[in-house]
């Protein structure tokens, strides 16, 4: 696997005991020496720090002025980009013209620009696509010459205060600059926490001061995806891609009304036929939350099956969840098989085994409102 890419940080991680494994293109630490088990549980109860250096960092520089990039950006997704306030973050999805996601990102109100994050796998396409769409009145401009760390978990203002103080006052979707250090509260662990986006020549040093703290752990991209499952979230790739609408996907908290039918700004973004008409009448079918019976996970790819053996759809995602110390998963079932309690089979190895649609999250989330 010579032609993968390596994070900044890669020397980090070896010495840290990281296992290392292609995913996005890059060579990165699926777990450290603790176990994937271990990083999970930590990050529930202090602090993990993940290296997402991967994902792709953009700034949108207006031509004309900031309303005529927000306008312009809003043409791109169902979300309210032009109601988002200066110093605050909040999740977006591009749309096809068939109401499919294109990919899901974040993007923030820095005052005089716009600076957005997308998913790694779909950086080729997501840049190219920001320049066709926004060329005429921003410049796209892919940051490569800066790390981007996760601290998350109920300690994590603790830890980042002691090295940034300014960010202990942050709330859910706040974003600063503080001198060369560009800070937003979020996550995707479902655990309060932070995104860290600093100089690739300061962030070996950043990583070390934070890790030398008792409270952080390293983790990998195992734990990291079991942590967002049980926060019941998406990965693009898996839960969420072209054949998925925002509505089947259960985003329509992204979707604010402003952008919905009747509102100020009512559709006008690709895919709205689609979109609006799932929201009004409901989608044929939904994203949902999974309990298997037993202990043996339902991995991706499992086929549900109704109690009659009618084939209804697959899981999305699954494995096993350590905070709720069960098996969970995700997937497609048709709208009159969704409601939580309805009882489903799934197969795994040739069998057909009791599961049973739950809602999400799995575990309960503890972002600081």
């Amino acid at each position: 696997m010579t032609d993968l890419l390596r994070l900044g940080l890669h020397d980090l991680h070896v010495g840290l005991q990281g296992k290392m494994v292609p995913f996005a293109g890059y060579d990165m630490p699926v777990q450290y020496a603790a176990g994937v088990m271990k990083e999970h549980l930590h990050t529930r109860t202090a602090a993990g720090l993940f290296d997402v250096s991967h994902m792709g960092q953009v700034i949108l520089r207006p031509r004309a002025g900031m309303a005529a990039l927000a306008a312009a950006f809003e043409a791109m997704m169902p979300v309210d980009v032009a109601g988002l306030a200066e110093g605050r973050q909040r999740y977006g999805l591009f749309t096809s013209e068939s109401g499919g996601i294109l990919d899901d990102l974040m993007f923030a109100n820095r005052g005089d620009h716009l600076f957005v994050v997308v998913n790694a796998a779909r950086k080729g396409h997501d840049i190219p696509h920001m320049a066709a769409h926004l060329g005429a009145v921003a410049e796209v401009v892919p940051v490569t010459d800066r790390a981007l760390l996760a601290l998350q978990g109920p300690q994590a203002e603790a830890v980042l205060a002691r090295l940034v103080p300014e960010t202990a006052a942050m709330r859910f979707m706040d974003v600063g600059i503080f001198g060369d250090i560009w800070v937003s509260r979020s996550g995707y662990t479902g655990e309060d926490g932070f995104e860290i986006s600093l100089p690739q020549a300061r962030a070996e040093a950043f990583a070390r001061e934070l890790l030398a703290m008792p409270e952080v752990l390293p983790i990998g991209l195992g734990a990291r995806d079991s942590l967002r499952l049980e926060a019941g979230l998406c990965l693009y790739g898996h839960d969420i891609d072209e054949t998925t609408s925002p509505v089947e996907a259960g985003l329509t908290w992204a979707i604010q009304k402003v952008r919905r039918a009747g509102g100020a700004r009512e559709g006008g973004f690709p895919g709205t036929t689609r979109i609006l008409r799932e929201l009004a009448e409901g989608p044929e079918r939904c994203r949902v939350g999974l309990r298997p019976d037993g202990r043996a996970p339902m991995r991706e790819g499992t086929d549900l099956f109704a109690p009659d053996d009618t084939p209804l759809g697959t899981v999305t995602s699954g494995g096993f969840g350590p905070s709720v110390e069960a098996p969970v998963a995700m997937g497609y079932v048709p709208r009159a098989f969704s409601a939580p309690g309805t009882a489903l089979l799934g197969e795994v190895r040739g069998k057909k085994l009791p599961v049973t649609v739950a809602a999400l999250p799995f575990h309960p989330t503890t972002y600081k409102r």
